[in-house]
Formats: structure tokens, C-alpha cells, sequence
């Protein structure tokens, strides 16, 4: 309902949800800057240290953002070292777990490999987090699950209530964020008897930073050795293992369920068909047209784009990296290989595809998935009322938890 003026109450909120609005005055910044608040709920960021970084961020730059971001965090891990110095145990954990989020934070919106910045603050956030695992006692423990020829940086979390062997949660992020930051998802899982392990898969977090592995569309070959490593863990339910993959894995967990039949549930937050299609629905169409006329034609085209807009330049490099490319032209192609089109009627474990009222980068994938199954599946949507209505739940992971951990405890 609007004020009579046709105005909102609040003229900070442009609109009638608290997502109207913005902090940083670039979408997909602010998006991530969100992300960031989300994580206030399980101490593992705070208010004034999130605005502060925020103040001396400027759109669609990201020198200003990783300096902002790094500078809060080099701080709280100079108040966490004396802590520690001094045995203050408490003191020391809190803040080192503040610092692993800032140093993360930082690297989220950076995309210039060669940069020293990249090693040494994705470095420096795993220091922090081992540091706070050890000194609070959070039961988390690093595991270095083998995949051809190196490893995929992991966390294991046992939960301290589980009885008997109990079910086991494997969940992933998708193109940005890091699995370390999902807390609502393994603090969740673990009070209610479930163990986690959250999987730094290739294209993501360490994995790309420090062990220069790519993502890849055929995730099954990520899923399957993961899924060997799980059933070697003590205390694991063989046949109750459940997958879950957000954003951007909302396509690469359907994908490998698609062949690992030793899942019990799929979760796929939010679901994703196609999602080349999902991104090139965001571009103009003039860049659909170019990409049908061969690589000359549409790497043209891409220069032209990101020449006019920082955003466009972020993401093609970003991407491109990230998928272990060299040509917008390419990178279209390895999007366009993340399609479930004609696999996902395979897909024979129970399924959970979520979605969004403002779900902003995979608009109407969900739906597409969900139509394409033909295992038991069920659709979770979040509207404007559950205040969960963003990409990936960002402001709302208490519903995202309740909602999506009642339908765990019904099927895993």
C-alpha cells in the first residue's frame, strides 16, 4: 500500500520491500555488500564495520572495494594477534573470525589473478578462520579432499549432537561467494544433527586462488570424488547424503546428480537450467546476435561493452579467469555447456529447486528446472513476506534456514 503522497514512508526505501534499498549504488556490489550484513547473524561480521567499508567503496570500482574490504580486515587481525599474545582467547576468536569474512570480502568483487593481493589475502582469511576454529572450538576441521593431481580445500563440521551414524550435508557456492561464508548452512545442518562439509570446488575460493583450478560444466567429476572422500568419513549415514549447490551451483548440483546416484536429495538454490541463457538474458541483444556470428564478430562486440561499462569489464574478466579462458567468445561457449536441457529428466534423487520473488540474475531458471525434472521434486519459493525473496536468500538465511532445513529434516 502506498502513503498517500505515492511516495514510500521511509524515503531511504524506494520501494515498498527492504530490498528497495541500496547501500552501494551498483547492483551487483551492493548484492555482495548484502551478502556481507547477512553473515552479522552468526557473529561473523558487524554492522558499523560493514558500513565503514561501505563509505569508502565507489560503484562499479574495485580497487576502492578490496582497499576497503582489507582494511577493516587487516585491523581486526591486529586486535585478534595481541588478543591471542595475551591469552584472551574469546577477544582473539571473535575477531579473527571478522577478519577470515573481511579478507574474503575483499577478494569477492577483485578479479586481477596476478595481482599478490589475491594469494596473500586468500591465504590470510584461512589463517584468520583456522585460528578462530582453533581458539573457539567451533567444531570445523580442514580436509584436503584429492582431485586430479591436487586438492579441493574443504571443511568438515561434525555435528555435536548427531546420534548413531547421521545424515551427511555437502553443499558448494556458485561463481563468487565462498562456501566458509554460507554459515546458515552448516551451523544449521550441524544443530540438527546433521555433519557438513562445505566444498571448495574448482572456479571458487582457494581452490582457484591457490591451487589455479577452473571451473568446469561437467560437475559430476568435482561431486563424484567428493562423495568418495564423505563415505570414508567416521560417523556418516552412507545413505543419507544430500547435496546442495547456491547460485551458480544451483546448476552444478543438479548436474552431478544427474550421475552420482549416492544422494539421497538434491538442493539447488536457486535452480538453474541454462545458465548461459540466464546471462545472456541480462546483456543486450545485440550481444546474442553477435555471438551467432562467430568469435571475431562477438569479441568485437564484448570490447565494445566493457569498454563503455566497468561492470561488463568486471564480469567478462572475472568469468574468463574463473573458467580458465582466454576470449569473451569462449567464455560464452563454457557458459553455454552449463545446460541441463537434456540431462535433467535423468536425475533420480528427490530434488528442491528454490527460487526468489527478486531473484535477480537467473530470473525464471528455477521454474524451468523444476518443469524439467521427473524425480520426486518439490519448489520452494520466497516471497516479499518471508523478507527471503533475494538471490540466494541474502538478508533472509534465518527463513532460508527454517524453510529449507524443515524440508531436509522431512527427506534426508
Amino acid at each position: 500500500m502506498t502513503a498517500p503522497t505515492d511516495t514510500w514512508p521511509n524515503p531511504l526505501f524506494p520501494g515498498p520491500h527492504w530490498t528497495s534499498h541500496q547501500f552501494i549504488p551498483s547492483e551487483v556490489m551492493d548484492d555482495q555488500f548484502k551478502h556481507q550484513l547477512s553473515m552479522m547473524f552468526f557473529g561473523m561480521s558487524d554492522l558499523g564495520e560493514c558500513l565503514e567499508a561501505a563509505a569508502k567503496i565507489r560503484a562499479e570500482d574495485e580497487q576502492s572495494w578490496v582497499r576497503a574490504w582489507s582494511e577493516v580486515a587487516w585491523r581486526l587481525q591486529g586486535r585478534a594477534e595481541e588478543a591471542e599474545r595475551k591469552g584472551r582467547k574469546v577477544t582473539a576468536g571473535s575477531a579473527y573470525l571478522r577478519a577470515a569474512t573481511y579478507w574474503r570480502a575483499s577478494l569477492l568483487h577483485f578479479s586481477f589473478p596476478g595481482d599478490p593481493r589475491v594469494r596473500e589475502y586468500a591465504a590470510a582469511a584461512y589463517h584468520c578462520y583456522d585460528r578462530y576454529l582453533e581458539l573457539s572450538g567451533y567444531p570445523g576441521e580442514f580436509l584436503e579432499i584429492p582431485y586430479e593431481g591436487s586438492f579441493l580445500p574443504s571443511y568438515l563440521y561434525r555435528s555435536p549432537v548427531a546420534v548413531g551414524p547421521a545424515p551427511l550435508l555437502i553443499f558448494f557456492q556458485g561463481r563468487d561467494a565462498w562456501p566458509e561464508d554460507t554459515r546458515w548452512v552448516y551451523d544449521n545442518a550441524m544443530r540438527r544433527g546433521y555433519h557438513c562439509l562445505g566444498v571448495q570446488g574448482p572456479g571458487q575460493a582457494t581452490a582457484l586462488r591457490l591451487n589455479d583450478l577452473t571451473f568446469r560444466h561437467d560437475w559430476e567429476n568435482v561431486v563424484t570424488p567428493v562423495v568418495d572422500t564423505a563415505v570414508q568419513i567416521d560417523g556418516v549415514d552412507h545413505d543419507r547424503i544430500g547435496l546442495m549447490g547456491l547460485s551458480f551451483g544451483g546448476y552444478l548440483a543438479p548436474r552431478a546428480a544427474v550421475f552420482e546416484r549416492r544422494l539421497k536429495v538434491c538442493v539447488a538454490n536457486p535452480g538453474v537450467l541454462q545458465w548461459g541463457a540466464s546471462i545472456l538474458a541480462q546483456l543486450p541483444e545485440t550481444l546474442s546476435h553477435a555471438l551467432e556470428e562467430g568469435p571475431e564478430t562477438f569479441n568485437a562486440a564484448a570490447a565494445a561493452m566493457t569498454a563503455q561499462s566497468p561492470l561488463a569489464d568486471w564480469f567478462i574478466r572475472d568469468s574468463s579467469w574463473k573458467h580458465g579462458v582466454q576470449t569473451p567468445y569462449e567464455l560464452f561457449k563454457e557458459f553455454a555447456k552449463c545446460d541441463l536441457t537434456g540431462v535433467a529428466h535423468r536425475i533420480a534423487c528427490r530434488t528442491l529447486v528454490m527460487d526468489g520473488a527478486e531473484e535477480r540474475f537467473s530470473a525464471g531458471q528455477a521454474r524451468q528446472l523444476y518443469d524439467a525434472l521427473t524425480c520426486p521434486k518439490d519448489f520452494l519459493h520466497f516471497d516479499e513476506v518471508s523478507t527471503a525473496q533475494l538471490h540466494c536468500q541474502n538478508g533472509g538465511t534465518a527463513a532460508a534456514a527454517e524453510f529449507t532445513f524443515d524440508w531436509l529434516d522431512e527427506h534426508l
